[in-house]
């Protein structure tokens, strides 16, 4: 089968690599795209990247690819396709159109003709039709426009796979679990590397994303053991298949998590996320992998005497406004639009500055370079102009989105009293 994994921008090249490492797949079998990769895959191997993959949004299996001009075009060749066998009439789906540059004006009635054309190959197939479900279908289709081609698949994964199973207490503007893994990945945190025992540390923790996922890889537990996927419902499936594929992924668990000299740390200025994250790693298995404590960024002492590696996605305006001792005096914010730029508000409704941003951001560098010397520090941030502001030379750069928001993931030599570091990359 052609199947298609859609990623976050920035992460193709990280994703490829995965899906190499979990499939052995090559040259023309594995090939990269913006926004995600094609695969020349099993369905054995489809199932096995819906479990694995922590960097990936779904998997999707590709089942036409054709030119088209009009709505017409569509239902023509959503009729071509052979959707029975796939799902019976008996079940509900849904359909998702996303486009690039397509001529058409309305996407919703593009995604009604290919609704009509699925529902009318069933009724002359089967002689009655599937019911279509917006909320919670049991199978989902999804048509990809260009400026003049269209192509179709069907969903394998359900609900989307940053969706672990594990999260169920999270606070404002949670990271998502795969952009977790993506900057794990940028940074070069492998199981390999948590074997050695190298710490890691997130200052801003939040619900614990950055923390258990890298505890995940250490113990070597695949990102999706806790959660179901679409293809449990379609018609290729087959339960004795899927659980030889869980029992494969589950005693490699036990292998791992035996030898595993990980040292991971968290903290947080919000005593309330330290308890969200300590509750989110009990349920992802990775509590005894973690130490979780609270405390201010801008305070901390290294949790460890031997020299790690920082991952940190700190506040900033898309997300949520700092706190402790750089956002001190003022209340919990909430974003607002003002002019095409978001802008900080406090709950009283005055606009906050950013010169409590910089601060907080020129105070952390401060404060690493003093109390972190030999640390490499991560940090993930929409502000291109983040070096600057805290006075340190980046060693490294690299691009990537959180959502609709372009980042880049800087790179940081810590050395204790100077901002002296590498020649930075370029992206």
């Amino acid at each position: 089968m052609e199947l298609f994994l859609p990623c976050a921008a920035g992460v193709e090249d990280y994703l490829a690599e995965e899906v190499h490492a979990l499939t052995g797949l090559v040259g023309q079998d594995l090939l990269v795209f913006r926004g995600g990769v094609r695969v020349q895959a099993s369905w054995h191997e489809a199932m096995r990247l819906n479990l694995h993959s922590r960097l990936a949004q779904r998997v999707l299996v590709q089942l036409s690819h054709t030119p088209y001009r009009s709505e017409n075009d569509l239902y023509e060749a959503a009729s071509a396709v052979a959707w029975e066998i796939w799902f019976t009439p008996k079940q509900s789906f849904k359909i998702d159109v996303t486009a690039q540059h397509s001529p058409l004006t309305s996407l919703n009635f593009a995604a009604l003709r290919i609704k009509d054309a699925v529902a009318d190959r069933f009724r002359a197939k089967r002689g009655e039709r599937p019911d279509v479900n917006t909320q919670w279908p049991d199978v989902r289709i999804y048509a990809h426009l260009t400026t003049d081609h269209a192509t179709l698949y069907i969903d394998t994964s359900g609900e989307p796979l940053f969706k672990r199973g594990w999260r169920e207490d999270k606070g404002d503007a949670p990271l998502k679990e795969t952009l977790a893994a993506a900057m794990l990945a940028a940074s070069g945190w492998t199981a390999e590397v948590a074997a050695q025992g190298l710490p890691l540390y997130d200052p801003c923790c939040g619900s614990g994303t950055i923390a258990i996922e890298a505890a995940q890889i250490a113990c070597g537990i695949a990102p999706g053991s806790l959660r179901r996927f679409g293809f449990e419902k379609l018609l290729p499936y087959q339960a004795h298949v899927w659980d030889a594929i869980k029992k494969e992924a589950a005693s490699a668990v036990s292998t791992r998590a035996g030898g595993t000299n990980s040292t991971i740390f968290g903290s947080d200025v919000s005593f309330r996320m330290v308890d969200f994250a300590t509750r989110n790693a009990e349920r992802a298995g990775v509590a005894d992998y973690i130490e979780f404590r609270g405390g201010d960024a801008l305070q901390r002492m290294p949790p460890c005497e031997q020299p790690g590696v920082m991952l940190v996605n700190p506040p900033y305006g898309e997300r949520i406004e700092v706190a402790g001792v750089a956002g001190e005096g003022t209340s919990p914010p909430r974003p607002t639009r003002s002019g095409g730029r978001q802008v900080a508000q406090t709950e009283h409704g005055e606009a906050i500055n950013e010169s409590s941003g910089n601060e907080f951001f020129s105070q952390l560098a401060t404060h690493w370079k003093k109390n972190y010397p030999n640390w490499t520090a991560w940090v993930l941030t929409p502000d291109l102009k983040l070096p600057t502001k805290m006075r340190l030379k980046e060693s490294r750069r690299v691009p990537m989105w959180n959502g609709p928001i372009e980042c880049r993931m800087f790179r940081f030599e810590m050395v204790k009293g100077t901002a002296r570091g590498k020649p930075g990359a370029q992206d």
